[in-house]
């Protein structure tokens, strides 16, 4: 009933939002001989406010349209190559950029409730040196109910089966960058190829800020997951997609309960950052306005995860801790790390990472017992913390660099 009552609150609300929207336009309107004093510019703030509190957010885009390429500004191409039930692979093809032979990179996003377009800033400083592929997970409220269920073992068949069209593509093993959560599956997906010796294996793994053993340095989101049974979380958070949407009956982790938790995790920040928009709003003051709602627009924007790879997630990752102890498996198989002998590895942490603690994406290495010194790093930066990681002027100026120049040094080109 959970969704079903966030359904019905969202539609009656929606004449109030409506008639908020009017009241907005016509006092801002130029025609208004009012339009200018302090209690219309208050009166519109508010309902602005009240609208944005209330809309729904669409699925942003990646609006990357350009890139430079040797110092050229060239068009960028966006599509979708591969389509599974649960993913688009996009593809960002630089016009004429072909014959460069640049390494194809898979970034692989989160699928931890905010869309792939949180990885932006990612896509934007890998384009000009790489041929850049990145997992579009889909909304798990519009996927039909009669595609099946999807779980951690599922999300590491898609990795794989990525790995494997990028190489038949280019030619030549595809590298892999994993932010957050998705550091588990990609490293299990480069252990089973491993296993399995399979020529489309990646040439490199890279796992940013990912919680590979949550025992090592916990925060606080790794004790919220490992203080509760797990039946708690299967009958608190888990809901039933509702009709008319199209996963109607599947079984979900809604998006809006995780924006809950996220709003809850910085209250006072996000409740200061309300009160600066609306005084921006009275006063006219455009620019950082703008910049509010670009950013909210962005992080309000939240998908429904299938409660298979939720409940999961939260299981064997945070609570059994099963790939550092050596009990993952995949369809029933053991997961062995120690399999990887040629899939570089390079790992990297913020030292103000207040999400994915110290040494929990490091401790990978521990467990890749075969992979021959000269093949691993690990990076930590001082002043960067998690969403720092892959993102914003330290992830371009100083982490960029050093994970183009560790796919360089790891290419396998055939």
């Amino acid at each position: 009933m959970l969704y079903q009552i966030y359904e019905f609150s969202h539609a009656a609300v929606a004449p109030l939002r409506q008639a908020a929207v009017a009241s907005r336009d016509v006092l801002r309107n130029p025609a208004n001989p009012f339009a200018e004093t302090l209690g219309a510019r208050a009166t519109a703030a508010a309902f602005e406010m009240f609208i944005n509190a209330t809309r729904r957010y669409a699925k942003p885009e990646f609006e990357l349209n350009s890139t430079f390429v040797d110092g050229v500004e060239t068009p960028v191409d966006e599509r979708i190559v591969a389509r599974l039930p649960f993913c688009d692979l996009l593809w960002f093809r630089r016009e004429g950029a072909e014959e460069r032979n640049d390494p194809p990179v898979l970034i692989v996003a989160p699928m931890s409730g905010h869309f792939a377009t949180l990885l932006r800033g990612t896509v934007q400083a890998m384009l000009p040196n790489h041929e850049v592929y990145i997992t579009d997970w889909r909304d798990a409220r519009n996927v039909p109910f009669g595609e099946g269920r999807f779980g951690l073992d599922e999300y590491i068949d898609y990795l794989i089966e990525f790995a494997q069209r990028l190489q038949e593509w280019h030619g030549e093993r595809a590298h892999a960058l994993g932010v957050c959560q998705p550091g588990v599956p990609l490293f299990c997906s480069a252990s089973i190829m491993a296993q399995n010796d399979d020529p489309a294996r990646f040439a490199s793994i890279t796992l940013m800020g990912s919680p590979i053993d949550t025992r090592v340095s916990p925060t606080e989101p790794n004790r919220l997951a490992s203080t509760r049974p797990l039946g708690w979380f299967r009958d608190n958070v888990i809901t039933t997609v509702p009709w008319p949407h199209s996963g109607f009956m599947r079984r979900v982790y809604p998006g809006f309960l995780q924006l809950s938790g996220f709003m809850a995790m910085n209250l006072d920040r996000h409740m200061d950052a309300h009160i600066k928009q609306f005084r921006n709003l009275v006063r006219g003051d455009g620019e950082p306005a703008a910049a509010h709602r670009k950013f909210y627009d962005e992080y309000l924007s939240v998908m429904d995860l299938a409660a298979e790879f939720y409940l999961e997630t939260v299981d064997q990752v945070f609570q059994r801790h099963l790939l550092p102890r050596g009990l993952m498996t995949h369809r029933d198989r053991p997961v062995e790390p120690d399999a990887i002998k040629d899939v570089a590895l390079l790992t990297i942490e913020g030292g103000r990472d207040d999400i994915t603690g110290l040494g929990q994406t490091e401790a990978a290495h521990v467990m890749a017992t075969s992979l021959p010194s000269a093949r691993r790093k690990h990076y930590v930066h001082p002043e960067v913390g998690h969403y720092g990681v892959f993102n914003g002027s330290r992830w371009r100026r100083d982490i960029q660099p050093e994970v183009a120049a560790f796919i360089e040094r790891s290419r396998d080109r055939g």
